[in-house]
């Protein structure tokens, strides 16, 4: 039942398995007629930022044409007009006198001049599915005619509403269309490519299959279906298999970077014309901020581009992989098999011999699978009648030991009421740790306090239990965001909880589980408040909402097992953990709810929306502190407004640091504005900046003023 469900694990243990597969064998990759012309870092450099003028696209595809080349392919769309056309140029140019303005206009468009190429060329423009209409139907979707054997191959091919087009004119001109629409599996690797999909009611083939059409001199290409899904995608003669929704498996050959010739050296003429003579040209990008790069089997990241001519090199080498329909059939019988070998033998052979005999079959599975992918490139998974197998084989196996284990968790769960869960494993395993002494160790430590809780517990004077249940609530759900993240929990204080990271077991990403923390405590907290809110509101009781400061370090300090013979704690000791302490005290100053220490923010850099603050020299240390406050996860990374706030942000503190104190106003005021847009809770420190820098205009620092600010209070 599981096996016929194939839940997304299961899927990936398979194609994995495929993968590996292809990555110990990969495709020999003899010389073929497909290349690619690539948009690439260099070419930007040498013509400009992309979009290219249209006329400089058509110069290119006019020294293929010229070669000639027997297809050229897009991996490109072109969806709007050009912006360097002569009549946009005069649109936009105000100054212009009438006389010119209409000369210009009256000049060809370059999208005319691109499509009078494309109309003498056999080129294939590039579109793409999208999963939502945006309006781009006013015209019917271009597609060559379709023949079908079995039945409407429509109800089984990749299904889209809406499409990224070519502008009007190209479309018209170009003699085929195909997509470049790759659909990556769950685990984002692209093993197989759609050979055509669905758009609205319309069939439209991808750019390997148009580009194989234009090339063979066909009109039409066949879609072959049965009632179990599709089967394969003729054009030319030739057969490509498909699975049941119509993709192709691409056999993969090591990445070649003879593949790739530089655009711009196709149109300086520095590429000789017998390199682009009786080729298949696809025309991509490999340039990284172009963002066309795909996840593979062989490698982790590839331009798109080469997606589509390794498909291409596939077909002319005929080295399709399969994965024929009865495949699924098949591992059921040999799940099934190998299960009632299991279940007889066990009892008969004992556990160890079952064990040997059941490695045996093992062996003749796989090497049963490698052989039909070796000789027959055909894809048969045998990972799921090995793990059928094997979960029958432990159940019985170990069945006195699972009741052995059940007593020894409820002895466990009892001690973790006490110490981490982490801890009670390891001193479960290892005894002997039970000694003092400690390790040194890089970890990660966090201090979290309530600000203002004394105000909250003078209204509990007369309900201390009250009281306590309120604690309860606070400290619960942060203690929960902190185990769960791999955090141990040292101590409570009153209202604070201090916890740390990478010990007792090793986490090789404790900043950034550290800082994941943080920012789940507090999306915790909010919920809290508004639960309570809602609760004062159904009381008529006024309500007060309870804030938390937060600080964060990271360095080598000393964890282990501290106190006396009688009684000792599981804490951990070293300048680091002072640090955080003082950095959690400061995020009132600063009025932030988290603060980072300079390591810790070095260490998950990119990975998290940060800024520094300041250079602080905290009470009690001689050596200043670069510290940061957290603001949001990856995804505020990457907003356009966050990272224009972090420029104008690093600029002030640089004006301010070198005492350009008009300059520092004014980056202030601009934050400010930024961060009010992000709904950001800076405006108390950019007060407190610009408070400062007032006072810095009025009596300035000494000359040898490094920036460092020096906390008074702790």
């Amino acid at each position: 039942m599981v096996r016929v469900w194939d839940p997304t694990p299961i899927q990936t243990l398979r194609l994995r398995t495929f993968d590996l597969y292809q990555t110990i064998q990969p495709r020999v990759s003899p010389p073929q007629p497909v290349l690619i012309v690539d948009i690439d870092e260099e070419s930007l450099a040498k013509l400009g930022q992309w979009p290219w003028p249209r006329t400089l696209v058509a110069a290119l595809v006019q020294k293929m044409r010229d070669a000639p080349a027997i297809a050229v392919g897009f991996d490109i769309v072109f969806a709007e007009p050009d912006r360097a056309s002569p009549e946009r140029i005069a649109q936009s140019m105000t100054a212009l006198d009438e006389a010119m303005r209409e000369k210009l206009a009256n000049l060809p468009t370059n999208d005319w001049v691109l499509s009078q190429v494309l109309r003498d060329t056999r080129a294939v423009l590039g579109q793409a599915g999208y999963p939502r209409d945006v309006g781009n139907f006013e015209r019917p979707v271009r597609a060559p005619p379709m023949a079908t054997l079995g039945g409407d191959p429509k109800r089984f091919l990749p299904r889209f509403t809406g499409i990224v087009r070519n502008i009007e004119v190209l479309e018209n001109a170009a003699p085929g269309h195909g997509t470049f629409t790759l659909i990556p599996d769950d685990d984002g690797i692209v093993r197989r490519v759609p050979g055509a999909i669905t758009i609205r009611d319309t069939v439209v083939p991808s750019l390997v299959l148009e580009m194989l059409r234009l090339a063979t001199g066909q009109s039409t290409f066949v879609a072959k279906s049965d009632d179990v899904g599709m089967r394969a995608l003729v054009v030319g003669g030739v057969e490509l298999p498909t699975d049941r929704h119509g993709r192709i498996w691409v056999r993969y050959a090591q990445h070649d970077p003879s593949r790739y010739v530089s655009a711009h050296k196709v149109l300086s003429g520095e590429v000789p014309i017998e390199r682009l003579a009786n080729k298949l040209i696809l025309i991509g990008t490999s340039a990284t901020g172009l963002f066309d790069v795909k996840s593979t089997p062989l490698n982790p990241v590839m331009p798109g581009v080469e997606v589509h001519a390794q498909l291409l090199e596939t077909v002319l080498t005929k080295t399709f992989l399969s994965r024929p329909n009865y495949a699924l059939g098949a591992e059921l019988v040999m799940t099934a098999l190998a299960g009632l070998l299991v279940v007889t033998f066990i009892p008969v052979l004992g556990a160890a011999f079952t064990m040997a005999l059941g490695a045996l079959v093992a062996v003749a599975l796989i090497g049963l699978s490698w052989y039909l992918f070796v000789e027959h490139s055909t894809l048969l998974a045998v990972a799921y009648p090995l793990i059928g197998s094997t979960a029958i084989y432990v159940p019985m196996v170990f069945a006195n030991y699972f009741k052995e284990e059940s007593e020894r968790r409820q002895v466990r769960g009892a001690f973790s009421q006490y110490l981490s869960p982490e801890l009670v494993e390891q001193l479960a395993a290892n005894p002997d740790q039970l000694v003092l002494g400690g390790e040194t160790k890089e970890m990660t430590v966090l201090f979290c306090d309530a600000h203002g809780f004394t105000a909250i517990a003078e209204r509990y004077k007369t309900d201390p239990q009250g009281l306590t249940q309120l604690m309860n609530r606070l400290l619960t759900p942060l203690t929960g965001e902190i185990v769960k993240r791999r955090g141990t929990i040292d101590k409570y204080m009153g209202d604070a909880i201090m916890a740390f990271w990478n010990a007792p077991l090793n986490d090789p990403r404790h900043q950034a589980n550290a800082c994941e923390t943080a920012l789940a405590m507090i999306r915790a907290l909010e919920t809290l408040n508004t639960e309570r809110a809602a609760a004062a509101e159904a009381e008529g009781r006024g309500f007060q909402p309870l804030r938390v400061g937060i600080g964060i370090n990271s360095g080598d300090c000393v964890v282990g097992n501290f106190g006396s013979d009688q009684r000792f704690d599981y804490t951990v000791l070293g300048d680091p953990v002072n640090v955080a302490s003082r950095l959690e005290g400061q995020s009132r100053a600063y009025s932030v709810v988290t603060l980072l220490g300079g390591a810790t923010a070095r260490a998950v850099a990119g990975r998290f929306a940060m800024l520094e603050l300041d250079l602080l020299r905290v009470k009690g240390k001689a050596t200043p502190e670069s510290i940061h406050t957290l603001l949001g996860d990856a995804t505020l990374v990457s907003d356009a407004s966050f990272r224009a706030l972090e420029r104008r942000h690093g600029e002030m503190l640089q004006e301010y640091r070198a005492q350009a104190w008009d300059e520092a106003l004014l980056r202030v005021g601009a934050c400010r504005e930024y961060a009010a847009r992000l709904e950001l809770a800076l405006s108390h420190y950019y007060d407190m900046m610009e408070q400062r820098i007032h006072g810095f205009r009025q009596d300035p620092p000494p000359s040898d003023w490094d920036g460092v600010y020096v906390a008074v209070t702790k």
